[in-house]
């Protein structure tokens, strides 16, 4: 006779069919992984064959698959009667004496002299496949206390096997509801309810890229950031750089973490759980530090490379021993699938008045009526085409998300289970807005885009935007690089899976702008400025030590976060090249810039640089770059110097550079000049003097060589970088590099744009063209036709 209980240190994953693939999952780390320092808490599973046998000594097998043969899942409200009526059937029915035995046998092992808190999770055997989820499909209950309860506990989770969502889940994922058993774990409880606790995937669960591990984080108990209650906090570790020993902690976003759950004093025999209000001095803090997001980490890496496939793992922070345990883990079953076949591109082709942002869940694009729902019992509202709008999903949603164009919520953050089933689903998602039923009209078209990065996009209207197939076949040779253009960080995970050789222009700009968003005149005179101006940075910088840390400290994280997405292939990073203008519009800016007639010809970039007035502001930017190279490794970083006028200002910025620690030469550092003022091709070889080759701005170049502004409109059609006189100047540049063996590209829009101008920069030896991400593999395919 077979025993219906057994402890999880004695199972294994090759027990799946016995306790289901949770269950079996934390036996085998327990067993495998502890010399790694991977801590799982204790506990034990019943099995498969107790279930089926609980089911057949109550005469309930024969009277569930009656009743699920007639159901039609498409009509949400007979699904909700069905599910109900059995799931009331199974809790009213008595577990079989023998099972009660076998538990309160293990049950009085695992508590020994206490009362302890404990977690009755479900594990079914169909479920944590590689292929299907089956993510919160089934119940969980928390800080369950006492024998009596365990057993209550244990049928509320057998019940569950036959929520709404679950049924609807099995029939969409092709799974026979008879065929499919449900182990009951009961665990130890981590006291993360004073602590912290999340989800970590070994990818971006995004753009399926593998080399990162991505963790969220909120104070409490994880089923909030599991639910999608919470807006958690996000951190990306690279796994190469961690696997050499650095701090690869490479981007942080700080999460409103509004509630937690915590344990009720007023213990019941399932919900001994309630959610509290966050502090507001905790919301403004991370809910992890760097030690701990970097240990987590290398818990997941060494998960994964045990189970030889991206994992899906959910992490608790004790707050009493201050040790992280992993709860479960499971794999990833959308990116890591969806590689097996090409991935359908969705491209925004115009924009529009954005109505609400939040996190973008998938990378399509969905058109539809806005219907508002205000909670499960009215699932039955939502029609086909739908833009689904509700304060926040869970698993209940599941029959009709896939009904919907798009999803958005008010709260959730990218880890949740809603998330997970609407990856798996392929429909598009922005979670976390804040405030979406509020401000979304009942019946408006929206355009819901997750096509533009981490942030996804509810515009006004309907926005067209087209779809593509990428080509993944074999790419002839060329005899010149293709690099990237790529200004927004969140968007390298997903360009670095083009073939290019890196990334020719990475802009600084988008970072400050978007990720910063402060002056950096004002970050130096944070402690004597305005208190209004100081409210409007601690607002930003939320999370950091002070302001200059968040500063530099964000500026550092978009940059590694592009090197990361490229590694190793070379990343040059364009320094700083606003104009004042620009620099007015950052918070404070209006206080420190200048207004000037022409700011496309004034105070910029490398004269900016050495302007006793900047020096201090370039000096946390020089240290940004720095610590991206040095204390966090990335040694692809090259550094582009923009708008030199004079040789004497390469002489000085390059001086400047050395003096804050970034020395040409020193640790592989290469120094790109861009090329875009006359004068830079016209003596190109006095400037490269002091640099390792050219970066041409095509841009730039032609404007100043054109006599025409390219910001205006009156002139528009006089701007063409094939110009003849532009092409002598491009000419003249590109042979004296290559005349004196150093590196000369093309950063500029031409490239993109005109492929007969792609042609003739090949023609003269342009040795790297980098190019729009869209436009790469076209200007590829037509290179190789010419060559």
């Amino acid at each position: 006779m077979q025993a219906y209980v057994i402890p999880f240190e004695e199972l294994g994953l090759h027990d799946i069919d016995r306790v289901g693939g949770k269950n079996a999952s934390l036996g085998e780390m327990i067993s495998a992984l502890d010399a790694s320092g991977v801590r799982v808490p204790g506990g034990f599973a019943t099995t498969a064959e107790a279930f089926r046998d609980f089911l057949f000594t109550n005469a309930l097998d024969a009277r569930i698959q009656a009743k699920l043969e007639t159901l039609d899942i498409a009509d949400v409200d007979a699904l909700a009667l069905a599910g109900a009526e059995i799931r009331g059937w199974i809790v009213q029915a008595p577990l079989q004496p023998r099972l009660i035995d076998e538990i309160r046998e293990h049950y009085a092992e695992l508590a020994g002299d206490g009362d302890g808190s404990f977690a009755v999770r479900s594990s079914a055997t169909a479920e944590d496949l590689p292929d299907a989820s089956f993510a919160g499909q089934q119940e969980t209950f928390l800080n369950i206390h006492g024998i009596d309860n365990i057993l209550h506990a244990i049928k509320e989770v057998f019940a569950s096997l036959y929520n709404d969502r679950a049924i609807s889940y099995r029939v969409h994922k092709g799974y026979n509801d008879m065929h499919v058993a449900l182990s009951a774990g009961v665990q130890r409880m981590v006291r993360s309810d004073t602590g912290a606790a999340g989800v970590m995937f070994t990818l971006d669960t995004e753009s399926g890229f593998r080399d990162v591990v991505f963790i969220t984080s909120s104070y409490g108990l994880g089923e909030m950031v599991v639910q999608g209650a919470v807006n958690p906090d996000e951190f990306y570790v690279h796994k190469p750089k961690l696997a050499e020993g650095y701090p690869a902690l490479i981007r942080r976003s700080l999460g409103s973490k509004e509630q937690r759950m915590v344990f009720d004093e007023q213990r019941s025999a399932g919900r001994s759980v309630r959610v509290e209000e966050v502090a507001e001095t905790e919301r403004n803090s991370f809910s992890l530090n760097d030690a701990e997001v970097l240990e987590l980490a290398r818990h997941a890496l060494a998960i994964e490379q045990h189970y030889g496939r991206a994992m899906d793992i959910e992490w608790g922070k004790d707050g009493v021993d201050g040790k992280l345990y992993i709860l479960q883990a499971r794999p990833e079953t959308v990116k890591s699938q969806s590689e097996k076949t090409a991935a359908e591109k969705f491209n925004l082709r115009e924009t529009g008045e954005v109505l609400v942002e939040g996190r973008a869940i998938g990378q399509k694009i969905g058109i539809g009526p806005v219907r508002i729902v205000a909670s499960a019992a009215q699932m039955n509202q939502v029609q086909a085409g739908d833009v689904l709008v509700t304060d926040m999903t869970d698993p209940n949603w599941e029959p009709v998300m896939k009904k919907a164009a798009a999803i958005v919520t008010n709260r959730g953050g990218r880890t949740c289970h809603a998330a997970i089933i609407a990856r798996e689903l392929g429909i598009p998602a922005v979670v976390g807005c804040g405030h979406a039923t509020d401000i979304l009209q009942e019946g408006e078209i929206v355009t819901v885009s997750c096509a533009e990065g981490d942030t996804g996009n509810v515009y006004r209207g309907r926005l067209a935007f087209t779809t593509s197939v990428p080509d993944k076949g074999v790419l002839p040779p060329i005899p010149v690089k293709l690099m990237l253009n790529v200004g927004n960080p969140s968007l390298a995970f997903e360009f670095a899976q083009l073939p290019s050789a890196g990334v020719g222009l990475a802009r600084v700009e988008f970072i400050i702008n978007n990720l910063i968003g402060v002056h950096p005149k004002a970050i130096l005179g944070f402690a004597t400025a305005a208190p209004a101006l100081r409210d409007a940075i601690s607002q930003r910088a939320h999370g950091y030590a002070d302001a200059q840390s968040f500063y530099v400290d964000k500026l550092t994280e978009g940059v590694a976060t592009l090197a990361a997405g490229f590694w190793p292939k070379p990343v040059i990073v364009r320094l700083s090249d606003f104009k004042s203008n620009e620099y007015r519009k950052l918070i404070g800016g209006d206080l420190y810039e200048p207004l000037e007639e022409n700011p496309m010809l004034g105070f910029r970039g490398a004269a900016r640089y050495i302007a006793p007035n900047f020096r201090d502001c370039f000096a946390l930017e020089c240290l940004a770059m720095k610590r991206a190279r040095e204390v966090l490794g990335y040694t692809n970083v090259e550094l582009m110097v923009p708008f030199v006028r004079t040789v004497d200002e390469a002489r000085e910025v390059v001086a400047l550079l050395a003096a804050h620690g970034l020395q040409r030469g020193e640790n592989g550092l290469r120094l790109i000049m861009m090329c875009e003022i006359p004068s830079n091709a016209l003596l190109a070889e006095q400037f490269l003097q002091y640099f390792d080759g050219f970066s041409i701005g095509s841009n730039d170049l032609t404007q100043l060589t054109l006599g025409l502004d390219r910001d205006s409109s009156l002139v528009a059609n006089s701007f063409d970088e094939r110009n003849e006189a532009v092409k002598v100047l491009l000419a003249m540049a590109i042979s004296t590099c290559n005349r004196l063996g150093k590196y000369v590209g093309i950063c500029g829009q031409g490239p993109s744009d005109h492929p007969d101008f792609a042609l003739w920069l090949m023609e003269q030896g342009i040795q790297s063209m980098s190019l729009n991400p869209d436009t790469l593999l076209e200007t590829w395919h037509t290179l190789a036709a010419d060559n």
